[in-house]
């Protein structure tokens, strides 16, 4: 969807073991606050200055100097006029090149296209990614004024239709342990507060096969989206943004069966092809 909204964080810093996938993984402490710099710096909605980032990663000083030049001197990293850090262009390099190679991706562009096309609406591709969903594909409304692309980024996956529909295919256990108890970052005023209002939130999507988001993420905007089932549990997902005045019953059925349609397609694809 086009979710506009950021919200920013101070970054949780591990010292000695972290969790990893496995949880027994030991980070690597440089490494770790290197990687966390970077996503502090590309989700963060304009440039921070080193006092900025010093305050949200509680980094000392002397070290977050040296990653910061390191950086820099490897254009992972930008610095604006004023002395403030952005993200650089070898991490659009890296994202590019993950685009480039998974081997989901170039079945998506056609199927996207394809509801863009059927609904008029701006159309995304999203995964799972522990808490979160990060976009992966976005075909642009028809209308280009509703622009709204997000190709990169990533948003809380329960403020999300994506992120939504793809915890769906979970149990509320295993939802509870991914996302935690809240209260969560409230995008909106209409955003998801705790998992006790996820989970009903949940169970109704598990009812119908879709989800659906009122302004949870961005006011003015609605959300529907599917599963694309080519893996038990699914980790992928389809949706569509439509303007909260244009989303009526009707328009609603009928983009779910465009999504519906469309997401079965590309698991059977998917599926031919090999891939899981």
């Amino acid at each position: 969807m086009a979710e506009g909204g950021t919200v920013m964080a101070a970054v949780e810093v591990q010292s000695g073991p972290g969790v990893g996938a496995s949880g027994d993984v030991k980070l690597v402490k440089s490494a770790e606050r290197t990687i966390a710099i970077l996503e502090l710096l590309a989700g963060a909605p304009q440039p921070l200055t080193t006092a900025e980032i010093f305050k949200l990663t509680g980094y000392p000083r002397s070290s977050l100097h040296w990653l910061l030049l390191t950086l820099l001197e490897l254009n992972w990293i930008e610095q604006t006029p004023e002395g403030a850090y952005r993200i650089g262009t070898h991490a659009l390099l890296c994202g590019t090149a993950y685009l480039d190679r998974d081997p989901v991706m170039e079945h998506v562009s056609a199927v996207l296209e394809k509801v863009r096309n059927a609904t008029t609406f701006t159309t995304h591709y999203a995964r799972l990614d522990r808490s979160d969903v990060i976009y992966l594909a976005t075909r642009q409304a028809v209308d280009r004024r509703r622009l709204s692309s997000r190709v990169g980024r990533k948003l809380p996956a329960q403020v999300t239709a994506l992120g939504k529909a793809i915890l769906a295919e979970y149990t509320d256990a295993e939802v509870r342990q991914r996302i935690g108890d809240g209260p969560y970052a409230q995008l909106t005023p209409n955003s998801v507060q705790d998992f006790e209002a996820l989970k009903r939130e949940l169970a109704e999507f598990r009812k119908t096969g879709h989800s659906i988001e009122w302004e949870q993420n961005t006011v003015g905007l609605c959300c529907v989206s599917v599963v694309v089932p080519y893996r038990i549990p699914g980790t992928d997902a389809m949706s569509c943004s439509i303007p909260t005045e244009l989303a009526t019953e009707e328009v609603l059925r009928s983009t779910v069966a465009a999504l519906e349609s469309a997401a079965a397609e590309l698991a059977r694809t998917l599926r031919a092809a090999g891939i899981r």
